[in-house]
């Protein structure tokens, strides 16, 4: 296939997500099943469905396990076309945080445990989540403060430990828990679990109440009593926890990226819809500079957002790791389309406050998106630290 027939095969996969998403899951966006908590797990297995339908469920793993192999620029350009509605990526089972887990697991699970979890979680039939975060003064942006321990009694791993703001945890039908493993005297280091859900070790303790409300399952607080976990339970090797944490993260934290790149041009379209019908003084509200000027702002914030998001699309599917440019992408980007959300508020003025448009929510989930998957602060600190060490400066 030359790159004509591919980048014409890749735009229209865009396309049909584009009218698919626009046609088929926006109206879904007013469903009651559209909860505080994120939407249901009814209304998640009927999204997925339609995506069934239109051939493009989980369209971005790879081809042995029924999608078409998207690499991270192809994924760049149809995960924005599926954030246009916070519904699109549910549906399409490309969300976070069953995406990210499917990447780890394609990467690292041995071949049953693939078949146990990656195929199920591929096909819809249950969702997944992450348990790494733990309550103050515990692991979040400084994971090496995990306290969650796994002791080897010398036939199993009994685990203990308190976890918070575990993004999809209720209803989900497994859980990728990291966990400090203790052997005798010796703490071996971060290790990396698989446990099926519902399990009687693990209780949610409550479903937190936070600023967004676009992940299927909310934000649980867990507590684990004495879970009685096998080697064979293990993801990868003991102690490398942390190394395949980050073969999670580099590229999840680039996908929310792309996904709420679809969410910010959304919102930018209702602007400039409502700025060319809205009247003040005499002319539309666009013609007004003060308007105008925000608008012009946000095509040059997306266009940035967009290209950096690319660009570091492009480093990963060369083969890089892609640690420095993707915490760019997530500083850059979060912060630009954070603000694009912004000024469409104060564009539509009452109007952007009220939830008859999309605005409000999306506005919401941009604040969130500056805090998870490492705050701008946390990744501007790790990108000084390599800038410092490349130059030959000791940080």
């Amino acid at each position: 296939m030359t790159h004509n027939n591919q980048d014409a095969d890749d735009q229209a996969l865009v396309q049909r997500v584009h009218d698919f998403v626009r046609d088929t899951i926006i109206p879904y966006e007013k469903d009651a099943r559209c909860t505080s908590h994120g939407p249901t797990e009814g209304l998640r297995k009927e999204l997925n469905q339609l995506a069934r339908e239109a051939g493009l469920l989980s369209v971005h793993v790879e081809k042995e396990w029924g999608g078409a192999g998207l690499n991270q620029s192809q994924r760049a350009l149809v995960f924005e076309a599926a954030g246009y509605s916070v519904l699109g990526p549910i549906a399409m089972n490309c969300a976070a945080p069953d995406e990210g887990n499917m990447h780890l697991l394609s990467h690292v699970a041995t071949a049953q445990q693939k078949e146990k979890y990656l195929k199920p979680l591929v096909a819809g039939t249950y969702r997944s989540c992450f348990a790494m975060t733990e309550p103050k003064p515990g692991a979040g942006s400084d994971p090496g403060q995990l306290s969650t321990t796994a002791v080897w009694d010398g036939e199993a791993y009994i685990v203990s430990g308190h976890k918070w703001l575990i993004t999809g945890a209720v209803d989900a039908g497994f859980m990728i828990l990291m966990s400090q493993v203790v052997e005798g005297e010796h703490t071996v280091g971060a290790t990396l679990f698989l446990v099926p859900l519902p399990h009687p070790a693990i209780r949610i303790t409550r479903l937190i109440d936070s600023m967004d409300a676009s992940f299927t399952g909310g934000h649980a607080e867990i507590a684990i009593d004495k879970l009685r976990l096998l080697p064979s339970d293990i993801l990868g090797e003991v102690g490398k926890g942390f190394r395949y944490a980050q073969v999670r993260l580099a590229p999840a934290r680039l996908t929310h990226c792309m996904r709420w790149l679809g969410a910010a041009q959304r919102a930018h379209d209702i602007a400039v819809t409502y700025a060319n019908e809205r009247t003040a003084f005499g002319m539309t509200i666009g013609q007004h500079q003060g308007i105008g000027f925000q608008l012009a702002d946000n095509f040059m914030d997306l266009h940035v957002a967009r290209l950096v998001t690319r660009h570091a699309a492009a480093v990963l599917d060369q083969g890089h790791k892609g640690s420095l440019e993707s915490s760019r992408a997530k500083v850059i980007v979060s912060e630009a389309l954070y603000r694009v959300a912004d000024r469409c508020v104060q564009v539509l003025g009452g109007m952007g406050l009220t939830t008859d448009t999309a605005i409000g929510q999306i506005f919401r989930e941009l604040r969130a998106f500056r805090i998870y998957d490492g705050p701008s602060e946390v990744h501007r600190w790790s990108m000084a630290r390599k800038i410092l060490s490349a130059s030959g400066v000791k940080a």
